[in-house]
């Protein structure tokens, strides 16, 4: 048996629902909901079939991640061990503000499949607003020179 964790549901998703979902893959022995993920447990074989057509599914919504839990004592036991993931998360800075995130998109799906791609420009453009910076230190007269 083993017991899978979903994330990023719908406040809106129940516990019926996911375990009418998971079931086309496989016999579902339980299955709970807790805010905005839940648990399902099913036999291992179903599961990775589960994870297969279900990680990235959409469920009142929201883009379900699925992937198989892993208990607190397992984590204690394998401090260093990278968590679990079907997907990996890039960071890419100094992007073209004329960039679009299909256009991005398009240049990684050469190496595979992208799972989501989003430019957040109002994030860089707030906090590295550099021409106003500019202009405030020019607007300043420079301090007073001091002879010693």
């Amino acid at each position: 048996m083993v017991k899978l964790f979903i994330g990023n549901l719908s406040p809106s998703t129940t516990a019926d629902q996911l375990r009418t979902l998971f079931a086309q893959y496989g016999k579902v022995t339980e299955s709970d909901v807790v805010k905005d993920f839940g648990f399902v447990h099913m036999d291992e074989q179903a599961a990775q079939e589960a994870i297969r057509n279900l990680h990235h599914y959409e469920l009142n919504g929201r883009l379900m991640n699925v992937e198989v839990s892993h208990s607190k004592k397992q984590q204690q036991q394998h401090p260093d061990a990278a968590p679990p993931s079907a997907t990996t998360k890039l960071h890419v800075g100094n992007i073209s503000s004329t960039c679009t995130s299909q256009e991005l998109r398009a240049k990684f799906e050469a190496y595979g499949p992208v799972a989501e791609c989003d430019i957040v420009k109002e994030y860089a453009s707030s906090l590295y607003d550099m021409p106003r910076a500019r202009d405030l230190y020019t607007e300043r007269p420079p301090p007073p020179r001091y002879a010693y």
